[in-house]
């Protein structure tokens, strides 16, 4: 059986708000990314992008990989990523890639700011 993903945009005015349901893996992580990127092309002057994950059901390496790249287009479109009500099972995995201050840190590099 296919994994099931569903992404909500929640445009703001300073910035755009991603509602995650379902699983981020294998078979969706590039749902994501284009998801992401396509809000950024449209709307370039984005300052914060919030990656809501009170739906999220499942993660896996494939997802963690779609954060990153997620990562790489805020910081070229001048955005910060951050990553809102995160379930434990993505704090874990973030805890043992120790990538959350990656992921979040401020534009400038300094870890800790973005975590929101």
């Amino acid at each position: 059986m296919a994994s099931q993903l569903k992404l909500i945009a929640d445009p703001g005015t300073t910035g755009l708000t991603v509602h995650i349901a379902g699983d981020l893996d294998y078979d969706t992580c590039g749902e994501l990314v284009d998801f992401v990127a396509g809000h950024l092309d449209t709307a370039p002057d984005v300052g914060d992008v919030r990656l809501n994950f009170r739906g999220l059901t499942h993660i896996d390496s494939s997802g963690l990989a779609a954060l990153l790249a997620v990562r790489r287009r805020t910081a070229a479109a001048g955005a910060l990523l951050h990553l809102d009500e995160r379930p434990a099972t993505l704090d874990r995995m973030l805890d043992l890639t120790n990538t959350l201050g990656h992921l979040t840190a401020p534009l400038d590099g300094v870890p800790g700011t973005g975590t929101g």
